[in-house]
């Protein structure tokens, strides 16, 4: 059968080199038709480019694409291109920046992308890194900060670069400032730009979730009239008026911004630094400050109206918006408190909002959670931490749109059932209220950090190897410069990004408001029993065991510290319990069991604090707080003040919550005759209350946390108090009492710090864990024996010299091994090294140098010192041409003792108390 031959059809048609007449193709671009104006006429002169058609329009054809020719109306165009010009590319060393070396060190940072090998045709990139090249050798990071590889490089790359790293292909990215390195920017989530801007705000985010939303689309809704001009709730232009920061709405259409003032009723109350307060948390939880999230932490120190400041603002987020026409910011509130002070927060808002403008909701084991969830009545319910894990599945049918967590510092472990509890009401604006945020380490304020606004610090892991590690390397004693260096630059960007949401400020601003406050730490002198049992304790065999490690350490720790509160804290209780167990066995083994030694009441602290109490109560009305770490030592503090007829309330772990403000109400209120003493728990009462009533207060024993300290001491000076302060800490000299409180001044002390509660301290070594326990007979005074103050120790503060010493860097610690000849050792070298390690000393417990020092055994017991004074230069040599005495001798100085009370008893036991510090402020 006869086939046609196939001829495939061209995908593109041939380009034509020559003109053809016959040819019909259309010319390739579009003819352009314009009318003809009367000026414009068809001629021959035109070279063909353009013609008349009947209709009197004009088409003008691009003479540069066609050609006329003879027996067609138009010739299909000649394509003619030009070739291609070869250009030359620049030098690869012009591309981009050069690598910023750190000046000598031959390190470079680098940002970059890297992925694992990959066969694929297509490859993609796993992630972005940092490449850090020191000498040669290279490591590549994560964004976490984790080392994904290392190896040698021969060469410094630039940017565009691939290079094959530890199993992985890296690719330069750009080069990375070494500055930005040191802070640690490319580890946070808030880079560059991101955390220097301020974020554009969405209007709709700032009322609450459950405002009714119409059903209709905006372009079938009725708009709404209003026929009155938008304005404030309050006149923002009256005077003391507080205004809070408006939001940048400016790509919203629709929207009008109206001033938002806080209550006339409360701002008039606020003093200057509560009114910027006011307005930080406000900017926080409004999403109005540079950074990513909706929290804050509100850090100020005891007494500076934490409460008030976060009641003003809840009463502004329930009542305005910042957006016209739509509904408060918030309309459920929460306030997370320890039991103790859940009396106190309604009370605040009785007597700020009175009962007529607000109702406060009390979550107690007897009130019904429902009617906060579910009724409109109440906008703001008080719990506390325990209560709010057995409701919180009740709590998640209700949008709850602000938590304040009061005590803030509870939360710092991620395992916190709290904590959790709170984290599952997915309530995005959390504020945490804490005098101390920063206790004992960067864990617990990375754990606060992460709460208020979770991710903003990326992981724990990222945080621990990018500022934790480097910052804690920093403040060891054997730091190198570059360990140091890379430590001060991390500890820098933490604080410049925490700064961001965390407001913090010192009771120095109080000076205007409160009288002034004298803190006095006592060291008294052991009993000789105490002494005796001390030591018969440290020399068992089962108490030597027990030092190896800090862990096992703790229980011999509990002991020892009972025996410096008193000594017949060691009786046998019926209770059995490890702590019990090893207590028996270590007085058996010392054959002190049922002795005399714990019989009697023997402690030198209770001593000085019986003549102290009892020369307050015959020469004065004042009224005294008592505070110790345990249940146990106020039993004897509370014989004690019976055997004297003192009377007294308690406030410890087994009071009932209800009844806790009660007993500060009626303390306040009442003269010292119906009540002269308060005994306080300060793991129970410790934070929050206000102790007015009393002008004295004694901390009997020291925890480890300084914070837990700090808050007991702070009950007093708060205000309303009219009468000068006097805070005394009691230490036994020599003892463990005196190693917790030299612990305490080391976390507080340190100079390099995030915070002003001195974060960051290096656990306890081997060393140290040893003389621990080591019991000093013959010192007055340990503490200042390691501070190496040369004050003389008569109360006159320390020379400035010691104040402004800066700490040498020590480039090689000297290390003698073995027998040495003495010809050889360089004792200028050693005497150096000795002043160096006595400067580290001292720069550690350098908070200790604000206080006067004073020893009392320079004390005459007269008052006056009787020597004689040094004879002038005029009396050793010649006389006076005039016959007249010389009256320019120096006398010799005595320590002063302002505290009268104290006075008095250091005149009647001179030798119960081996030295004081003191110290005034406010």
């Amino acid at each position: 059968m006869y086939r046609k031959k196939f001829i495939p059809p061209l995908l593109k048609k041939p380009l034509i080199a020559t003109t053809d007449s016959s040819s019909s193709e259309p010319p390739q671009k579009k003819i352009k038709i314009e009318p003809q104006s009367s000026s414009q006429k068809s001629s021959d002169s035109d070279g063909g480019r353009s013609s008349q058609s009947s209709s009197g329009v004009r088409r003008v054809l691009p003479v540069s694409r066609v050609t006329a020719g003879p027996g067609s109306r138009f010739n299909p165009p000649k394509i003619i291109r030009k070739p291609l010009v070869p250009v030359s590319n620049p030098p690869a060393e012009s591309e981009g920046p050069k690598p910023v070396s750190d000046g000598g060190g031959g390190r470079h940072y680098f940002n970059v992308l890297w992925r694992k090998f990959q066969a694929r045709k297509h490859k993609t990139w796993d992630g972005d890194g940092v490449l850090v090249i020191v000498n040669g050798n290279a490591t590549l990071q994560d964004v976490n900060g984790r080392d994904i590889g290392t190896g040698r490089v021969s060469k410094v790359p630039v940017e565009g670069d691939v290079i094959s790293l530890g199993g992985k292909e890296v690719e330069i990215d750009s080069v990375l400032p070494k500055s930005d390195f040191m802070a640690g920017k490319p580890f946070l989530k808030s880079k560059g730009s991101q955390v220097d801007a301020a974020p554009t705000i969405n209007p709709v985010e700032f009322h609450a979730k459950n405002v009714f939303k119409p059903p209709l689309l905006s372009g079938t809704t009725i708009t709404k009239v209003n026929p009155q001009k938008p304005a404030a709730r309050f006149d923002p232009t009256a005077e003391g008026a507080l205004v809070m920061k408006r939001p940048d709405v400016s790509s919203s259409k629709n929207k009008v911004v109206v001033d938002v003032v806080v209550d006339p009723i409360l701002s008039r109350h606020l003093r200057p630094h509560q009114r910027e307060g006011v307005a930080f948390l406000y900017e926080a939880v409004m999403g109005l400050r540079p950074y990513e999230g909706r929290g804050a932490i509100l850090a100020d120190e005891m007494g500076l109206g934490k409460t008030l400041q976060t009641i003003a603002l809840l009463w502004t987020l329930l009542k305005q918006n910042p957006i016209h026409n739509q509904g408060p910011v918030i309309k459920k509130a929460m306030i997370v408190c320890p039991v103790t002070l859940i009396n106190n927060w309604r009370r605040e808002f009785k007597k700020w909002l009175g009962n007529e403008r607000i109702h406060v909701f009390v979550a107690d084991g007897k009130s019904n959670v429902r009617d906060f969830t579910h009724g409109p009545v109440y906008n703001v319910m008080i719990v506390g931490y325990e209560r709010l894990r057995s409701i919180q599945d009740k709590l998640k049918q209700c949008q709850v749109d602000i938590i304040i967590a009061d005590e803030g510092h509870r939360l710092k472990t991620a395992e916190n059932k709290s904590a959790q509890a709170i984290r599952s009401l997915s309530t995005p604006r959390r504020v945490v209220l804490s005098g101390t945020p920063l206790q004992n380490d960067l864990r617990e304020f990375f754990v606060m950090v992460d709460f208020v606004n979770p991710g903003i610090l990326e992981n724990y892991s990222t945080f621990k190897k990018q500022f934790e590690n480097p910052i804690v390397k920093s403040q060891q004693p054997e730091a190198s410069k570059s360990d140091k260096d890379l430590g001060n630059a991390r500890k820098a960007s933490l604080t410049e990004l925490t700064n961001k949401f965390v407001l913090r400020r010192t009771a120095k601003i109080l000076s205007k408001y409160l009288p002034p406050k004298t803190d006095i730490v006592l060291f008294c002198r052991p009993t000789k029993q105490q002494l005796e049992l001390y030591q018969a304790i440290l020399n068992t065999s089962v108490a030597k065991r027990q030092i190896g490690s800090m862990d096992t350490a703790l229980q011999l720790i509990t002991l020892l510290k009972k025996v410096c509160n008193s000594t017949s804290l060691l009786k046998p209780k019926g209770k059995e319990d490890d702590e019990t167990k090893l207590s028996s066995s270590i007085l058996e083994e010392a054959k002190v069991a049922g002795s005399a030694l714990i019989a009697q009441n023997s402690s030198g602290k209770l001593k000085v604090l019986e003549r102290l109490l009892v020369t307050l109560k015959e020469t004065t009305q004042e009224k005294v707080v008592l505070v110790s770490n345990y249940t146990s030592t106020l039993d004897i503090l509370e014989k004690m003040l019976n055997s004297k007829g003192f009377h007294h309330l308690r406030l410890d772990g087994k009071t009932p919550a209800n009844k806790r403000q009660d007993l500060v109400d009626k303390f306040n209120r009442v003269s010292s005759d119906v009540a002269f003493a308060f005994l306080l728990s300060s793991k129970s009462g410790g934070a929050g209350l206000n102790l007015i009533g009393a002008s004295r207060l004694f901390l009997f024993d020291s925890d480890w946390n300084p914070a837990t300290d700090l808050q007991a001491m702070a009950r007093v000076h708060r205000d309303g108090q009219k009468s000068h302060v006097y805070i005394y800490r009691m230490i036994t000299t020599g003892c463990i009492d005196e190693k917790i409180y030299q612990r305490q001044i080391t976390k507080q002390g340190l100079a390099d710090s995030v915070m002003d509660q001195k974060a960051g301290g290096s656990n306890f070594t081997s060393a140290e864990l040893k003389d621990l326990f080591r019991l000093d007979t013959e010192t007055v005074c340990n503490t200042h024996d390691l501070l190496g103050c040369e004050c003389g120790e008569i109360g006159e503060p320390p020379c400035e010299d010691m104040e402004h010493e800066e700490e040498e860097e020590e480039e090689e610690p000297i290390q003698m091994i073995g027998w040495t000849k003495a010809s050889i050792v360089d004792m200028d070298k050693q005497e150096e090294a000795y002043r160096k390690a006595t400067s580290k000393a001292r720069q550690r417990m350098k908070a200790l140098l604000e206080f006067s020092h004073i020893n009392p055994d320079k004390i005459p017991e007269n008052g006056i010192r009787d020597s004689s004074p040094k004879r002038s230069k005029q009396e050793e040599g010649e006389g006076s041409d005039d016959g007249e005495e010389e009256d320019d001798a120096e006398e010799v100085p005595i320590p002063v003792v302002e505290d009268e009370i104290l006075k008095k008893v250091l005149d009647g036991s001179p030798k119960a108390i081996s030295f004081i510090f003191t110290k005034n402020s406010l």
